[in-house]
């Protein structure tokens, strides 16, 4: 059975950890804290809390040790409702919950929890979902990472993998996250080939040949065809995709990496931006985790 891929970032999120020097570590440490809020959940770019960035806080918080009130942050995750429909956010708010457990130092709880997740035949049902459309590559991606967090079985592996060829482009290879798209982006590829990974195995398949193909000299990869800059969630994930296939990248990421992290702490989005957040310090991180 494969490694769950919340596992998998984990791996290489302790990797990169090894990689800096304690100074770098309590920058970033110190960075996340400044990011919690009183009741120990994080905040979206507006400053409300918000269970997605809580995810990417509490996952780096537990790597770098950072204090959560863990009584304050379960109260305050359990007046949030655990399943609204919403794929992306009940997929965080699990995520959140079984950190929450491992911060909290409690694995009996986390044990008990998915064991008796696993006696369920199925996740639950959704109604919203990215690009809405339930069978793009990224809703496949997040919904297959939080049947593995809830340790659920997936079934119809072969009709998943198969409903992304949908969404394959012929021409150039790689994949777009709308059915019959003309042109692939990294997120969509990277998001296939994850799918597709832990449903039949990782191996350097042709559309790695894409991910390959359209990495910036620079070691970062661009959002988009057009976009202004190589970003740092488009260089990780493709990074990740790229690792997990055994595939090492045709251009060293590190310079790249290095030049997005902050006198903050955290990782800058592109050289645009002067200010980072949780979301992409955890993709910094990641990032650099492959190298």
């Amino acid at each position: 059975m494969n490694e769950p891929l919340s596992l998998k970032m984990l791996r290489l999120l302790r990797r990169a950890k090894s990689l800096l020097s304690r100074e770098a570590c309590r920058r970033i440490a110190q960075y996340v804290a400044s990011q919690a809020t009183p009741h120990g959940l994080f905040t979206d770019k507006c400053g409300g809390e918000d269970i997605y960035y809580t995810a990417f806080g509490w996952m780096l918080s537990y790597l770098f040790g950072v204090g959560i009130p863990a009584g304050a942050a379960r109260r305050r995750l359990q007046n949030m409702p655990a399943v609204t429909g919403d794929l992306v956010r009940d997929a965080a708010y699990a995520r959140s919950t079984m950190l929450l457990d491992l911060m909290s130092g409690n694995a009996a709880r986390l044990f008990l929890n998915a064991a008796m997740a696993g006696r369920n035949a199925a996740i639950p049902v959704f109604s919203v979902f990215p690009h809405h459309d339930c069978r793009s590559p990224y809703s496949q991606f997040v919904r297959l990472s939080l049947a593995e967090d809830l340790r659920r079985e997936v079934e119809d592996k072969h009709r998943i993998a198969s409903a992304l060829e949908a969404y394959r482009v012929p021409t150039g290879g790689g994949y777009s996250n709308l059915p019959g798209g003309a042109a692939a982006s990294v997120s969509a590829t990277a998001a296939a080939l994850s799918v597709r990974g832990q449903l039949e195995g990782y191996v350097p398949v042709a559309d790695t040949d894409y991910l390959y193909r359209v990495q910036d000299a620079s070691g970062g990869f661009f959002a988009a065809e057009g976009a202004a800059a190589p970003d740092m969630l488009s260089t990780a994930v493709a990074l990740f995709a790229l690792h997990n296939c055994g595939r090492p990248p045709r251009v060293h990421p590190a310079p790249f990496v290095e030049a997005h992290w902050l006198e903050s702490g955290s990782f800058a989005s592109t050289l645009f931006d002067e200010t980072g957040d949780v979301e992409y310090t955890f993709y910094g991180l990641l990032a650099l985790g492959t190298c």
